[in-house]
């Protein structure tokens, strides 16, 4: 058996710690039921449930519905819009669905709750009331809309993505669920997620904070507010979905957009250093390890998905309380599992083929002033620029057909990097956002900004 096989088979006590992970969460949760699963090379490679009826647990197959984590699907309708080129994730709202108090806010803005829009609806909890309540726009948003000045700090906001699913179906020019349907759920083959609940289906339930009895909890339609937490899934649904936030699929989004959803966009909230958000995706820091996913509540329930791309490794875990259980944490619980107990097999170290442009001449060492750089070219084809022997601004470039490199990561995101070349053609020196990379620290025969003593280098007289 080869090592990627083996990659996708648990070992006995790997299966026991999950198992037991999640009979912990049920317990001392006090949930109905939990049903959780793990994902490995695009594969599901464990399945697990706990339940309060004895001698029957869900499994992979059952309903509960996902609260927030409809967002990342929002998000996905509205990232295909822009890369159909229908919109600008710089456009103000009002571009494109004239006639809201919240036409100012950029698409982005609403994508990584930095809209300055309030938290929640104004008058009654949304979430347990019938959606008919609030039949346009203006009673989501109600009379003062705006908590902050939109671009100034991430304030999550649940109008904000009802706003983005009113975009969808202006653009669309059809329901933001028929959109999903088509566009998201069936081409991923995801036919057990849907805006109601299909058997088999978990109910939801109330647990008292006090004593170990319960009740069911309303089912309310959503109505505008869809878009941001209607929808029901399944753990092997959301598993799929998991893996294509990982690696992108073409028939809905390609791997550099989902990437870009994965990429930090506003900063994190003040005193959750270790939290930030992209383009509808939460972003956290656990246990060292870099998670990206979402949480999810309504009424009756709590879900949780988090994916981490370098282990490459996702969790689900899906429960029928409204509160008591941690879902997201013991999601994010799972994943350590797995990376601590049984790390990722590295992919087999290949060459590139002879027929591959391989631009020798741009790796090794570089010297930015006096601080000694390397630039790298990995199996991938990106060069990788960062400090020798200490911490300090990396990065990563794509190739342009002219010859030119784009950064896709850290401080040099977006930036070009040049190689300037002598008149034999050989490579003098790189150009990066102003800064200039020699050969040697400040060789007399590049450019460097400011010039070079004429008299070089030399010691103490």
């Amino acid at each position: 058996m080869d090592e990627l096989a083996e990659d996708l088979e648990l070992l006995p006590s790997t299966r026991r710690a999950l198992r037991h992970r999640i009979a912990v969460a049920q317990s001392e949760g006090r949930a109905p039921s939990v049903v959780a699963a793990v994902l490995r090379g695009g594969e599901v490679l464990w399945e697990g449930s706990r339940t309060s009826v004895e001698g029957h647990g869900p499994d992979g197959d059952v309903q509960y519905r996902i609260g927030s984590i409809t967002k990342t699907f929002t998000a996905v309708l509205v990232m295909r819009l822009r890369d159909e080129g229908l919109i600008s994730l710089a456009d103000p709202l009002e571009k494109h669905l004239p006639g809201t108090a919240a036409g100012q806010v950029t698409i982005a803005q609403l994508l990584s709750h930095t809209s300055g829009l309030a938290a929640e609806t104004p008058g009654e909890w949304w979430e347990r009331t019938p959606g008919e309540r609030r039949p346009e726009l203006g009673d989501v948003l109600g009379e003062e809309p705006f908590k902050l000045t939109p671009g100034t700090r991430h304030h999550y906001s649940n109008p904000g993505y009802t706003l983005l699913g009113s975009l969808v179906e202006a653009v669309r020019g059809r329901s933001w669920e028929e959109a999903l349907r088509t566009e998201v759920l069936e081409p991923l083959g995801l036919e057990r997620t849907s805006g109601e609940p299909q058997a088999p289906h978990a109910g939801g339930w109330a647990v008292h904070p006090w004593a170990d009895v319960m009740m069911p909890e309303p089912l309310e339609d959503l109505g505008l507010m869809a878009a941001a937490g209607r929808l029901w899934s399944t753990t092997r649904d959301l598993a799929r979905f998991a893996a294509f936030l990982l690696r992108g699929d073409e028939r809905v989004l390609c791997a550099e957009s989902v990437r870009e959803m994965r990429t930090a966009a506003s900063p994190p909230e003040p005193g959750l250093a270790e939290h930030g958000y992209g383009l509808g995706l939460q972003l956290a820091a656990v246990g060292g390890r870099k998670l990206v996913g979402h949480s999810g509540s309504l009424p009756g329930f709590v879900a949780g998905l988090w994916l981490s791309e370098a282990d490459d490794l996702a969790a689900v875990v899906l429960a029928n309380c409204t509160s008591g259980l941690p879902a997201s944490t013991v999601a994010a619980d799972l994943v350590g599992i797995v990376a601590d107990a049984e790390p990722r097999f590295p992919r087999p170290w290949r060459p590139f083929l002879e027929s591959d442009h391989v631009p020798l001449e741009l790796c090794g060492p570089w010297y930015w002033g006096t601080s000694p750089q390397v630039v790298r070219l990995t199996a991938d084809g990106l060069l990788e620029l960062g400090p020798v022997g200490v911490s300090g601004r990396t990065a990563r470039f794509r190739a342009e057909p002219d010859g030119s490199w784009t950064g896709l990561s850290g401080y040099y995101a977006g930036e070009t990097l040049r190689a300037v070349r002598r008149a034999d053609g050989s490579v003098s020196h790189l150009d990066l956002a102003s800064f200039v990379f020699t050969r040697e620290p400040y060789d007399a025969d590049a450019p460097v900004p400011g010039g070079v003593d004429p008299q070089g280098w030399r010691g103490i007289g």
